[in-house]
Order: C-alpha cells, then structure tokens, then sequence
C-alpha cells in the first residue's frame, strides 16, 4: 500500500472514530493537530499544511519529513514505521488469494465513497459494505438480485418505502435500452 493511500484510509477511519460518518477533509485534519497541538504540553511543536498534506495524497511527495512522520503518527496512533510505502508485494501476515480481494474491494469501496461523498446515500452505502466482513458476498447478492425479475423494486417496496418510484427509471431504461441493442 502506497503512503497516500495510508493518510486517505487513516482519514476516513478518524473521520468515523469522530462521529462524522465520513472521511476528515485535509483541512480539518489540519485543525484538529493544530488543536490537540495547542492542548498538549509534551507535544511536537510542528504542524502541516493542507497543501503539503495534499502533495502526500497525489503522490507528489512520496516520503515525509521525521518531523512529519512523527507528527502525523501521534494524531492517528500509528507506529512512525507505518507511515511509509510497503514494499511491492509485501503482506503483514500469510494470506489467501480471498482475503487479498475482500482487502483490495474494501479499500476500492472506501475510495469510491470518498469520491461520492457529495451524495451522502451512496457514501454511506458503500462505506457499509467495505465494512461488512464479506463485501465479496454482498456484491455476489445484489448481482442476484438484480439478476431476479422485479425483486430489487419489491425489495425496495419493503426495506425503503419512502424511496421515490423515479429512482428506479433509470434502470428501466438502461434495460430497454440493452433489449433494442440486441
């Protein structure tokens, strides 16, 4: 895992840890270290910039400062070592091909709900799913149902009566579209 993808998942994991339902933006990570900067006595007495932490998640720093490092390690409670790349391959521990996916799709999820995070059902329904033990299984399921006749309508009827009817248009359409392309 690159370091990038670190902050960006260790953002999300405080942003849930916070009540926020979602991942710290970078500027209110930056507040929050200034903010337990200010009210610890024993604190490293640096700070970072949202610029600088932005240079880290587009790869356009690859590798911190020990100041920073130490900074950013004590605000996540993370040992200074993790906050680096994993070398190519590397696995903390013996895994089978499975779990290597179920990780890989949990951090695609999580990635996907930071990018829609403007739509915060979707957000929260992928980010339930990347939290779910078997997210491999959940996606095995909605292929079902989608696969089954009318089931995803009578399943919203029953889980979600509020839910607009106009919702499902679209895959309506998308549906009558395939049948005239075939």
């Amino acid at each position: 895992m690159k370091l990038s993808d670190k902050i960006r998942y260790l953002r999300e994991v405080e942003g849930n840890l916070r009540g926020l339902n979602r991942a710290m933006t970078q500027q209110e990570l930056v507040r929050a270290i200034q903010q337990e900067n200010a009210q610890s006595k024993k604190a490293i007495k640096t700070t970072i910039s949202q610029s600088y932490l932005s240079q880290i998640e587009n790869g356009g720093r690859p590798h911190l400062t020990n100041t920073t490092r130490l900074l950013l390690a004590k605000f996540f409670k993370v040992h200074p070592g993790y906050l680096v790349d994993d070398p190519e391959g590397y696995q903390s521990e013996l895994l089978s091909d499975i779990p290597t996916i179920e990780d890989k799709l949990d951090l695609w999820l999580v990635s996907g709900a930071e990018r829609f995070r403007r739509d915060p059902a979707l957000c929260k329904a992928l980010l339930a799913v990347a939290n779910h033990n078997d997210s491999r299984r959940c996606f095995l399921l909605i292929q079902d149902i989608i696969d089954t006749p009318a089931l995803l309508d009578r399943l919203f009827q029953v889980l979600r009566p509020d839910a607009s009817l106009p919702a499902t248009q679209p895959a309506e359409k998308k549906a009558a579209k395939r049948s005239t392309k075939s």
